[in-house]
């Protein structure tokens, strides 16, 4: 079955599961992936140490942020060009994308070794911490360029239709890094320095794979240069449909930096929990955002053809799936909260605060996904900016005034509380502004053309 046949005319529920599952996957891996470090720092037995991974996850969800607005724009913009048969477009795309991912990696390592000092300092790190953060920070620096444009090829490749190999190249990925990690921080003894290193090997491997895919498996990529453009609203329609996704990675980079900062007057015990929970949650959130961005190629394929009947059956589908599997995951965590976090970590008081955030994260599990496939589709029909809208709201203008408000009225429970509270708040809005799009859509006449580019 080839990618149009798979995009336009295959059974709902066999194309989302074709797409959505390896996406799934992908996802998965990634959670494993981020995982890894603090698990095997956690096997140090030192509280400070996985504290210090805690502060420094800002820097690696704000690489993921530019390498997700490339990506997920990308993707879009290449899955529209797809269903509009313009393969030259979707080379000029993927080159872009390829080229801008290596820049924007550059210059974020630039930027990471030269104001280190002052990007830890605001990140909270003490006295106590410091040394540790600074190990992760200086090794995670040099693999900035690897780590944005391997997870933005990932989306590029699912964007084809090839989400087997998307989600291979994910898992080379991850897996080096789980092979690797404990031979850097216990083996060799390098701790959080050989946490970040291990990462970064990891990244160099995923990308050796996408670049042999490009050149060698994929017919309609390129990242040659003689394809690289910016123009034709190339540059515009990927940053502007990659942008929800990248406020809202860039945001949550701001807000984990905001909430440390709070949590550090109690101490760097909940510091350290927090790190753990933020991981662990991990699972419940991106097993619903694989669904979301599995699909999200079908979505923009159906819209670029015309079928709107096809789109609004992919979104149904999608979002039963999402409600099943972000309750059971939910239920799954509840009933197994304490040994989660024990997974991670054996000292008693980081324990004790880590299964209180990990019960108040769960809240939302439920329902999450509802979110990620609301954006989605409106990214994929042009109404970027609501979904834009959402992001900011989740994990910045809504998020961060709460966290303050919550913790005046309850102290560090109102703390933990903040991030539930936002996502039921993002979620009723983000069906209410759907609606309110898709009434539009419907009242248009039937689509007999596709948008034009200039």
């Amino acid at each position: 079955m080839d990618e149009h046949e798979l995009m336009g005319k295959a059974p709902i529920p066999k194309a989302v599961m074709k797409m959505a599952v390896p996406s799934v996957i992908s996802s998965l891996v990634t959670v494993l992936y981020n995982m890894a470090d603090t698990f095997f720092v956690g096997q140090t037995g030192d509280p400070l140490q996985v504290a210090a991974v805690s502060l420094t996850n800002p820097i690696f969800i704000l690489m993921m942020a530019f390498a997700n607005m490339l990506g997920m724009g990308g993707s879009a913009v290449l899955s529209r060009a797809l269903g509009e048969k313009k393969e030259e477009r979707a080379k000029n795309t993927s080159s872009f994308v390829t080229y801008a991912s290596l820049i924007i990696g550059i210059l974020f390592a630039a930027v990471l070794i030269i104001f280190m000092d002052p990007i830890l300092a605001l990140f909270g790190a003490d006295e106590q911490t410091y040394e540790f953060a600074r190990g992760y920070t200086f090794h995670i620096s040099y693999g900035a360029p690897f780590i944005i444009w391997s997870a933005a090829a990932s989306f590029i490749v699912r964007a084809e239709g090839a989400s087997k190999e998307a989600m291979v190249g994910s898992m080379i990925g991850t897996i080096a890094n789980i092979v690797l990690d404990p031979i850097f921080i216990s083996v060799l003894g390098q701790g959080t320095a050989g946490a970040a290193i291990a990462t970064t090997i990891g990244n160099v491997m995923a990308s050796a794979y996408y670049l042999w895919y490009f050149l060698k498996k994929s017919h309609v990529l390129s990242i040659h240069w003689k394809y690289f453009k910016a123009g034709a609203g190339i540059l515009t329609q990927t940053c502007s449909s990659g942008l929800p996704t990248a406020i809202f990675s860039a945001l949550m980079s701001v807000s984990t930096i905001v909430l440390n900062q709070l949590l550090v007057a109690y101490g760097n015990s909940p510091v350290a929990a927090i790190g753990i929970v933020f991981k662990a949650n991990m699972f419940i959130t991106f097993l619903q955002m694989g669904l979301a961005n599995g699909v999200q190629p079908l979505l923009g394929y159906s819209y670029g053809m015309g079928d709107m009947e096809r789109f609004r059956g992919v979104e149904r589908y999608t979002k039963k799936c999402c409600l099943i599997a972000g309750a059971a995951a939910t239920v799954l965590y509840f009933l197994l909260r304490e040994p989660i976090i024990r997974i991670f970590i054996s000292d008693e008081e980081v324990i004790a605060y880590g299964v209180e955030m990990l019960v108040a994260y769960m809240l939302s599990g439920p329902v999450i996904g509802f979110l990620f496939v609301n954006m989605n589709c409106m990214q994929s029909v042009g109404h970027a900016f609501p979904a834009t809208v959402l992001s900011v709201l989740r994990q910045g203008i809504l998020l961060i005034p709460l966290l303050y408000l919550l913790r005046a009225m309850f102290g560090l429970d109102g703390v933990i509380l903040g991030q539930s509270v936002t996502d039921y708040i993002a979620v009723i809005l983000s069906v209410i502004l759907w609606i309110r799009i898709r009434k539009k859509l419907e009242k248009q006449p039937s689509r007999t053309s596709v948008p034009q580019y200039s």
